[in-house]
């Protein structure tokens, strides 16, 4: 909603001084100039209010992109379909400000040698996006069990055939909030900074003694981690594990 604001305040500056000029004149407004105006006006408040840069490239790109899309005349269902499929993969970044991030095979295979020091596990990934930690994880590690909660449908569907033919894993389209995760030895998270001070309260009430909770690129505020795991990759994906 904040980001929201900030592009309509610039909407809202540009157009009150530029429309009664137009208006006056009986001219008809210069939308191309004037979307550019906005996106620059969205850039300087952006820079303001010391976003990070990727928003700030957001907000001055915004508004000439929906000058530039509606110049091609393109027709509404094709947004529709957009919105629809976007929805059915992105639905983690909507309802709990989530994006779908996939582990690599070098946090995968940092992840194994953990797991192989503690022995057999019960290990759940919160978020577990198309399975790319749990199925590689499952394979080579075919003593453990592993769970997947995912609540984006499309995502969830993708997982649910690579998990296909490996007993060791349960798939649940379920929002993480709901999981259990007394149930489970370690709990893995690769989330956002949002839900980090939440998510660890929910893992200091439920899980047990002795039990690791690790979070993968994203620390728990304020609390130093048992163990932080370099992972050799770009850009750096290290992982904070947390021992209860």
């Amino acid at each position: 909603m904040r980001q929201f604001a900030l592009q309509g305040a610039a909407v809202i500056l540009v157009l009150s001084l530029a429309w009664p000029y137009f208006g006056l004149n009986a001219e008809a407004l210069p939308w191309l100039p004037t979307s550019l105006a906005i996106g620059g006006v969205a850039f300087i408040f952006a820079t303001l209010s010391r976003q990070p840069w990727w928003w700030r490239a957001i907000h001055a790109g915004f508004m000439p992109l929906v000058w530039f899309t509606h110049s091609q005349q393109i027709d509404p269902g094709w947004f529709l379909l957009a919105f629809v499929l976007l929805l059915l993969v992105y639905r983690g970044a909507l309802s709990g400000q989530v994006p779908l991030y996939l582990s690599n095979k070098q946090t995968v295979a940092a992840l194994a040698e953990l797991l192989a020091e503690r022995g057999p596990s019960r290990f759940l990934d919160l978020g577990a996006g198309v399975g790319s930690t749990t199925v590689p994880l499952a394979d080579l590690l075919p003593d453990s069990h592993f769970t997947g909660y995912e609540n984006a449908p499309l995502t969830w569907l993708v997982g649910l055939l690579l998990s296909v033919g490996r007993p060791n894993i349960r798939w649940r389209w379920d929002d993480l909030w709901q999981a259990k995760l007394g149930d489970y030895d370690v709990v893995y998270a690769f989330l956002s900074p949002v839900p980090m001070p939440k998510l660890w309260a929910k893992a200091q009430s439920e899980m047990q003694p002795g039990s690791l909770f690790i979070s993968n690129s994203f620390p728990v505020p304020g609390l130093s981690p048992s163990r932080i795991i370099d992972v050799d990759c770009t850009p750096p994906r290290p992982l904070y594990c947390y021992q209860l």
